[in-house]
């Protein structure tokens, strides 16, 4: 793109303007409700019934369930912004629990738990209370963060996890009980093919931020509630047209303005943020002239699933958290890592347990049944409750491209492309940050910017 097609573009008025959102997952709601609020006129196509892309709500045993369990950030700014901003409130969407790594009694593991007080004193007083870790676990934790804290969390050269880790002599007790679970939890890559740049911008904002920003939100209700559902009655309340069901099948460039097909359907658009999940971003892209390097960059991305084991037992059985750390062990069918008690979040789902297996691959090769069984005599040695080993029925979710692989120096693309009047969305484009949904708004917000001209190209 040249610099004077830049200047044109970024000259024009965005009030008034007719820009397409092509996917309705978080970072296409994002996108969408930033482009109306600037007084453009949009419309959303969403291929699926309902928005919220791979964070969303399907139905099961005759009732909804995630597609997968989060948990947030208190740092996630644009993320809680934007749920207040189409009428959500995240006290009361969601538990927020300070900074913890918990495990049971039974799992030979530690209790980490940052009590309320100001930062960085809130991280001292949880490393001395920490029960689990010995003096030389605590000295190693205590040396990585200080040294992180004093590079500013960067690194000259990105490298790996497991490479990180060993360069600052993490104990192998830390390394198995706070390292490699917070890496799978928050890259969904195991630390052995993980970046250490990316995952020390996510310990910025956990160990080394202000204690709001460090605490953990686990939400209440179904994400669908969260977010996407109100992010649609907004764009529906302020004249924005919402398309569900609409499958966009090509992309057409038309005299500096673009023209979208949908089966039979032609519609013409000034611009268009193209909020899909990467592989369908190339393919809508590869056909067209100018897009072959974010094609190439998109094509190079590779993925890493997530597995959801829910198991619901009968009302009044709870685990003595909501949430919990698992000591997995792969070669003993151990592979839960996160355990949430769905029935202290939401009294109508009283006896539901959801476990997370992030990386899970292996995992998946067992089959659902068998995994849903090993999940569940692990639950029941963990927490000393044998009754946890034969629930009344389960259910296993597998995303199999849930995320990007995080990689060392990974390249992500641009939320500007080189095509005129196209931006990218969605968690996988250039961040400090992994797929997260925190990502996925900021990138739907900056693709909004690329198309008001106030996002730097």
């Amino acid at each position: 793109m040249s610099a004077a097609e830049n200047r044109r573009d970024a000259s024009r008025p965005a009030a008034g303007r007719r820009i397409a959102v092509v996917g309705g997952g978080w970072a296409g709601c994002a996108a969408a409700v930033a482009l109306l609020d600037a007084g453009c006129d949009v419309t959303l196509f969403e291929a699926a019934r309902t928005l919220g892309g791979r964070a969303r709500a399907i139905e099961t045993n005759g009732r909804l369930l995630d597609n997968g369990q989060h948990i947030m950030l208190g740092a996630y700014a644009d993320t809680l912004r934007l749920m207040r901003r189409v009428g959500v409130d995240p006290d009361q969407a969601m538990l927020r629990l300070p900074l913890q790594m918990r495990y049971p009694a039974a799992d030979d593991g530690m209790d980490f738990v940052a009590p309320r007080l100001p930062a960085p004193l809130h991280m001292l007083v949880a490393l001395l209370r920490a029960r689990g870790l010995d003096r030389h676990d605590k000295l190693a934790l205590a040396r990585f963060t200080t040294s992180a804290r004093w590079m500013g969390w960067q690194l000259y050269t990105d490298c790996s996890v497991a490479e990180l880790l060993a360069r600052f002599d993490q104990t192998p007790r830390l390394e198995r009980l706070m390292w490699r679970p917070l890496c799978l939890a928050a890259l969904n890559t195991p630390p052995e093919r993980a970046s250490a740049q990316v995952f020390l911008a996510v310990l910025r904002d956990s160990l080394g931020a202000h204690r709001a920003a460090s605490d953990m939100l686990i939400p209440r209700v179904l994400l669908d509630a969260v977010f996407p559902e109100a992010a649609r009655r907004h764009l529906d309340g302020r004249g924005a047209a919402v398309r569900t069901g609409a499958r966009i099948d090509a992309l057409e460039p038309d005299g500096g303005a673009w023209r979208l097909r949908s089966g039979a359907d032609h519609h013409a658009f000034d611009g268009v943020v193209l909020a899909a999940p990467p592989w369908q971003a190339a393919a809508l892209l590869r056909p067209l002239d100018g897009a072959a390097g974010v094609v190439a960059q998109l094509d190079a991305l590779a993925y890493e699933p997530i597995a959801t084991v829910y198991l619901q037992y009968a009302p009044g059985v709870r685990l003595p958290l909501p949430f919990c750390a698992l000591a997995d062990a792969p070669l003993d069918e151990r592979w839960g890592q996160f355990v949430f008690d769905r029935g202290q979040l939401d009294p109508g789902q009283d006896g539901l347990l959801a476990v997370v297996i992030s990386g899970a691959d292996p995992a998946g090769a067992i089959g659902q049944a068998a995994l849903a069984a090993a999940v569940a005599a692990q639950l029941a040695a963990s927490f000393g409750q044998p009754a946890l080993a034969a629930p009344l029925w389960s259910r296993t979710i597998t995303e199999k491209r849930a995320t990007f692989a995080c990689s060392p120096a990974l390249a992500r693309p641009a939320n500007a492309t080189a095509l005129p009047g196209l931006a990218l969305a969605g968690d996988y484009t250039a961040s400090d940050y992994p797929a997260t949904l925190e990502a996925a708004v900021r990138s739907g917000v900056a693709a909004a910017g690329v198309m008001m001209g106030t996002t730097p190209r």
